[in-house]
């Protein structure tokens, strides 16, 4: 790392404009080493100096490459150093605690965390993207839910953690059971929902215990090699991708905030905040979140707190005068002045305990209300619907040469689930709008395939065999859309038990993408047409059936989702959700179907029915071929086969201008109607 005499750096520094001194420039490529690297690796460049130069850009490449080589945060995928769990005990017992709660959270509580937030895997060497953990003196467990079983398996050493689901027994039952009387339980309030520390502390009191707040959690005590936030250039979402400014948007919120009586409202969902202000970052990995706070006032005014050094050149013109940028430790301050005010907003789902009990200890009121950007920020508005058909396109066209190519290479049992996932990954990213995967992919074969959020890594790969169903769940960020799609494909001929439950799959996909329902509908009341076809041969999949997606934003975002959990958050158009039933046979192949659709308004339907409601329906936006020889074409209704020999031939008109005459021809036999066999 560069030193504070380091001369010949701090001449370039001062003959590319830059302010950077050297010592402060090392402290910066800390910060950008802990962040994702991006898919522009170089983007962060623009931090050091609005336009480095050759000989700069060198040099600062070369500062990156040393000091990446140094880096190591500690985090492993697999059963973590047992030394850790008795050094977190160890910081436990120093302050007098005999228990504390690790969830797998950050500050602003989104799935996708810097990797200085990764405790749970530091301690445990769980990756899944939810879970939890309890630590006591005798004691220690790990919650996951049932995405995540048979990963928690692998990754836990059992002679240390329990392994629960968090269904069937949640972490306060767990508490409730195993903490002694008298004894002190630890959280970090800003790592827990004010909800959640109810339930925690509920479960305290069951045992005779209590729940106590830590000033500073034990964990990154504990943690020698915790990294440094990470720093990721802000950058503006242009108008012609977002479709509506950021001061309409921000006048929305204010009138929400006065119609309530607010005087103003905290915003710590990074999504939200992007969405607000239109800004994209890369603090985190496959969404581009700036990580950061945001208090609207009921005058539409707002206070970014955020430091300044990630800010690109031009993007506090971009926020204009009434957004303030202020520094992250400025935030305590600004809620006690708050609370000497009209009430102050924030949503208890999304938002750190810290910030209710920072007001309530300033004599404010707080009040517990929705995010108020959920709601418009899923209800995309014409551009973003446009940019989502337009990116699915050619996300479509991407998968189609990816698809037609593993047909071929994949019967000769030399392509690995790695090389799947890297090939379509090169072929995304030939697109000029493409920023990189929305998601970790999926690419599981055979056995592999029933793990539902499995992670393909090095030394997980294997090879793709004949015989073997491989699934993959792949999805792209860009600039105008976020694509998430699943398709599971045979190599070589599959068995009647594997086209029967494929099949299956496939008859509640097509069921929830038919569908009309009238305005008001929720997800949750849409998801048993999922399920039926498996539930008669006995079957079911454990995971929702749909979430939201975001407009080059999160993979998955609220507050609309298609699952089992209940859901009051009504259907409304512009909303987009995933439609993705599975079937996962453990130990042996796993079956999922993921479409992208789109909540649209059905007035054909209304008319043609005479129904006396409005009626909403679903727009499929995903353009991917569904595997013909994995169909069981007699389980299926007329009206089934009609559904998929339509969208087959919409999959083919869209796409075959954008793909070469083999892919083409590939496509026109894997869409032809499905009688032709």
């Amino acid at each position: 790392m560069p030193g504070p005499n380091d001369d010949e750096l701090s001449r370039r520094l001062a003959e590319a404009g830059s302010a950077l001194s050297a010592a402060e420039l090392g402290a910066l490529i800390g910060g950008v080493i802990a962040a994702p690297e991006g898919f522009d690796p170089d983007a962060w460049m623009t931090l050091v100096a609005p336009e480095p130069g050759a000989a700069l850009r060198d040099r600062l490449r070369a500062l990156k490459a040393e000091a990446q080589a140094a880096y190591d945060d500690g985090l492993v995928r697999g059963p973590a150093p047992p030394g850790r769990l008795a050094a977190v005990r160890a910081e436990l017992d120093k302050r007098g605690l005999a228990g504390f709660i690790v969830p797998r959270a950050d500050r602003h509580h989104s799935e996708y965390l810097p990797r200085r937030a990764e405790r749970l895997m530091w301690l445990t060497g769980f990756s899944g993207s939810a879970g939890c953990a309890v630590v006591l003196a005798e004691a220690a467990a790990v919650f996951v839910d049932g995405r995540y079983t048979l990963q928690a398996e692998a990754q836990l050493d059992g002679a240390l953690f329990e392994r629960r689901h968090v269904t069937d027994e949640p972490p306060p039952e767990w508490i409730a059971a195993h903490l002694g009387r008298g004894a002190k339980l630890g959280y970090d309030p800003w790592l827990l929902t004010p909800d959640e520390v109810e339930r925690y502390r509920a479960a305290c009191a069951k045992a005779g215990g209590d729940l106590a707040s830590c000033a500073e959690n034990p964990i990154d005590a504990a943690w020698r090699q915790r990294p440094p936030a990470p720093v990721a250039p802000v950058v503006a979402h242009d108008l012609r991708f977002a479709g509506q400014s950021a001061a309409e948007k921000r006048g929305q919120v204010a009138q929400s905030l006065r119609a309530g009586g607010a005087g103003a409202c905290v915003i710590s969902a990074p999504d939200s905040l992007a969405w607000l202000l239109n800004v994209r970052g890369g603090d985190v990995p496959y969404c581009p979140f700036p990580l950061a706070f945001v208090i609207v006032h009921a005058d539409a005014r707002a206070d970014l707190f955020i430091e300044a050094r990630k800010l690109a050149p031009g993007l506090a013109a971009h926020l204009g005068p009434e957004v303030a940028i202020r520094a992250p430790e400025e935030l305590g301050p600004a809620l006690d002045a708050l609370a000497r005010g009209d009430p102050v907003q924030a949503d208890p789902i999304a938002t750190s305990a810290w910030v209710f009990e920072r007001v309530a200890l300033a004599g404010g009121e707080m009040r517990r209300a929705p995010d108020p950007c959920a709601l418009p920020k899923a209800c995309k508005n014409p551009v973003e619907l446009e940019g989502a058909r337009a990116a699915h396109r050619r996300d479509g066209a991407a998968l189609v040469r990816f698809l037609s190519w593993f047909e071929k290479a994949a019967p000769g049992g030399g392509l690995t689930e790695m090389d799947a996932a890297a090939h379509l990954y090169a072929l995304r990213a030939e697109n000029e709008l493409y920023r990189g995967p929305s998601f970790p992919t999926i690419a599981g074969a055979g056995p592999n395939g029933a793990i539902v959020h499995y992670q393909v890594t090095n030394e997980t790969s294997r090879r793709i065999g004949p015989g073997e169903l491989f699934l993959i769940d792949s999805g792209g960020q860009y600039l105008d859309g976020t694509t998430d799609v699943t398709r599971t494909v045979a190599v070589g001929a599959p068995s009647d038990e594997q086209r029967r439950c494929f099949t299956a799959v496939l008859k509640g996909h097509i069921a929830v993408a038919a569908t009309r329902f009238p305005a008001g509908t929720s997800g949750s009341q849409l998801d048993t047409l999922a399920r039926h076809a498996l539930w008669q041969m006995g079957l079911d999949y454990d995971h929702g059936t749909g979430h939201g997606v975001g407009s080059y934003l999160g993979v998955h975002e609220g507050p609309q989702r298609i699952s089992k959990i209940p859901n009051t958050v009504a259907l409304k158009p512009g909303m987009i959700c995933s439609n993705e039933p599975g079937y996962y046979k453990a130990g042996a192949f796993g079956i999922r179907i993921e479409n992208l659709v789109c909540v649209v308004e059905r007035p054909d339907a209304q008319a043609a029915n005479g129904a006396e409601r409005a009626m909403l329906g679903l727009e499929t936006l995903t353009r991917a071929p569904i595997e013909r020889n994995l169909i069981a074409a007699e389980m299926l209704s007329a009206a089934e086969v009609a559904w998929l020999d339509a969208y087959h031939a919409e999959v083919r008109e869209s796409l075959t201008p954008l793909i070469d005459r083999d892919a083409a021809a590939w496509l026109a036999d894997k869409t032809r109607p499905l009688a032709e066999g």
